[in-house]
């Protein structure tokens, strides 16, 4: 058996997410699906984790195996021959077999666009929150570099008492970083790992700071609540993006 290591990109906004769903159609599902039509028989594939409903990514990372010797730029171009033209297998290669997409990363990075134009870009209404605010930036970088560093992340998880956050909240963010960019900034998260919901939720908080709404001395407070349901709500799902996951 092969190993083989999909780097995916995907507009995530007419999806229920990365994972395979009930109720709603999925890239997960999407690609098993195409892997069947390949291979012939039902594969699974693991990712670096689950991105959620509206999410985009520009560098996914998949695995599965195959006791098929794949012609692999062959099957790349039937891979995306078949699917959907909103994703896209980037590259494909083989990999030991010890290789795990989700356990054997290191880090992940992902982006947040925020537009701060008066008026909303039609190319950018699906790809940026367009916030109609007068944020104060300096306050947003003087509360983002509160969240650097490793912290119980409970207050800004969702489901915080299920799955991994219940087993181990900390987690440590690695940079946070707030670039200017056309027509508004982009937040630049590095972690070693992210609990469910957790990039959006930590935005939702820098922009009640930027908007006066929430100070930053309450920031320490709410890490030491760790009760999700005091924190200001999460920012719109469709400015986020799984840029990179490094091994």
């Amino acid at each position: 058996m092969q190993k083989y290591k999909l780097t995916i990109a995907y507009d995530g906004t007419h999806y229920g997410g990365w994972q395979v769903q009930n109720n709603t159609v999925s890239i997960q599902a999407l690609l098993e699906k195409a892997l069947l039509t390949l291979l012939g028989i039902p594969t699974s594939i693991a990712a670096s984790g689950r991105t959620d409903a509206g999410v985009h990514a520009r560098g996914q990372i998949a695995h599965f195996t195959s006791g098929q010797q794949l012609d692999l730029p062959r099957f790349q171009r039937s891979l995306n021959g078949i699917l959907p033209p909103d994703i896209r297998i980037l590259s494909l290669e083989a990999v030991p077999s010890d290789f795990h997409a989700r356990y054997s990363a290191i880090s992940k990075e992902y982006h947040y666009h925020l537009h701060l134009e008066r008026t909303t870009d039609p190319f950018k209404r699906l790809y940026a929150y367009h916030d109609y605010s007068r944020l104060d930036l300096e306050q947003m970088k003087a509360a983002a570099r509160y969240f650097v560093g490793t912290h119980d992340f409970t207050t800004f998880a969702n489901d915080a008492s299920k799955g991994s956050a219940a087993k181990n909240p900390i987690r440590t963010l690695i940079r946070l970083d707030i670039c200017p960019e056309p027509g508004g900034v982009r937040l630049e998260f590095e972690g070693n790992g992210f609990l469910y919901k957790m990039v959006r939720n930590i935005t939702g908080t820098l922009l009640e700071v930027a908007r006066g709404k929430t100070p930053i001395e309450e920031i320490p407070k709410l890490f030491a609540a760790r009760d999700r349901r005091l924190a200001p709500p999460a920012a719109p799902a469709h400015g986020l993006f799984l840029v990179k996951v490094n091994y």
